[in-house]
C-alpha cells in the first residue's frame, strides 16, 4: 500500500470549503477524491492538513492519501489536471513514509488575510479581499498585534464551542503590510483553531478604525471569551499560504 502526498492550490470561491459534505459535491475534498478514486479504480479518501472555509483560498493545501494503484507521480498529477475544475490544482505529487499524517505531522501553517483599502471596490478582487473603505491606522494595528505573539489561550478568537480542545496555540509572527491599496495580514504559527484568523483579523480591523486601542488585545486574551474580541470578518479575504512539516 502507497501513501502519496499531494499539494493543491485552489480557489475557494465556489465552494463550500474543504472538508467534504454528505449532501454536496461542491468542496475541495470532494472534487479531488472524486477523481483519484475515477483513476485509481479505488476509493480514495484524502486526509488534508486542516480546513479551509467555504469561499477561503490556498496557495498550498497538504494531503495524503493510500492507495494500491501503480501510477507514477507523473500520471497522477496529469490525470488530476484534466479531470479536476480549472480553479483547483494539484501541483505536486510524492511518494512518502506510510505513516505520513498530512494533519497530524504539520509542524506550522501561514496564512494571509487581504483587505482592499479604498474608498471604491475593487470588482477584480472582490473574490480574494474585503473591501474595507474606512482609514485604516497601520502603525496601531500593528502595535496591537505584538500582543498576540506567543503562546496564548486564544479562546476569545475562536468560534469553537466545545471545550474538550485545547485552546493553547503558539503564534510565530504577525506581519502586516500595505503595498498600493492592498493590506496584507500574515499570520504565522504552530496551528490555528476554528475563525482564529477570521477574528484576529476583524480584532485588528477595530484597532485600525480606532474604535479600540491597541492595548486593549491583552484584556481580550485574559477574558478568554469570545465576545470580547472583533467581528469573524468573511471568508473571502482569507487564503492558506503554506503548510510546513
Amino acid at each position: 500500500m502507497r501513501n502519496i502526498k499531494i499539494t493543491i492550490k485552489y480557489d475557494g470561491s465556489k465552494y463550500r470549503g474543504w472538508q467534504r459534505l454528505g449532501d454536496s459535491d461542491k468542496t475541495i475534498q470532494g472534487k479531488v477524491e472524486n477523481v483519484l478514486s475515477r483513476i485509481t479504480g479505488e476509493k480514495i479518501e484524502i486526509i488534508g492538513s486542516g480546513r479551509t472555509d467555504a469561499g477561503a483560498h490556498a496557495f498550498k493545501q497538504v494531503a495524503n492519501f493510500h492507495t494500491k494503484s501503480t501510477l507514477k507521480r507523473e500520471e497522477f498529477l496529469n490525470y488530476c489536471n484534466i479531470y479536476l475544475p480549472e480553479d483547483i490544482v494539484v501541483y505536486e505529487a510524492e511518494d512518502v513514509n506510510t505513516m505520513f499524517h498530512a494533519r497530524f505531522h504539520a509542524k506550522s501553517k501561514k496564512y494571509v488575510y487581504r483587505v482592499w483599502n479604498d474608498k471604491f471596490p475593487n470588482p477584480f478582487l472582490r473574490k480574494y479581499t474585503l473591501h474595507v473603505p474606512e482609514f485604516l491606522d497601520i502603525d496601531k494595528m500593528a502595535l496591537s498585534a505584538k500582543f498576540l505573539i506567543g503562546e496564548h489561550d486564544f479562546s476569545s478568537f475562536s468560534s469553537l464551542k466545545s471545550k474538550k480542545k485545547s485552546m493553547i496555540k503558539h503564534l510565530y509572527s504577525i506581519d502586516i503590510t500595505k503595498e498600493g491599496n492592498i493590506i496584507e495580514f500574515v499570520f504565522y504559527g504552530n496551528g490555528f483553531l476554528y475563525n482564529m484568523v477570521r477574528i484576529m483579523t476583524g480584532t485588528l480591523l477595530e484597532i485600525g478604525f480606532k474604535r479600540i486601542e491597541p492595548q486593549k488585545i491583552n484584556d481580550i486574551l485574559i477574558e478568554r471569551n469570545r465576545s470580547k474580541a472583533g467581528p469573524t470578518v468573511p471568508s473571502n479575504g482569507l487564503a492558506l499560504l503554506d503548510v510546513q512539516y
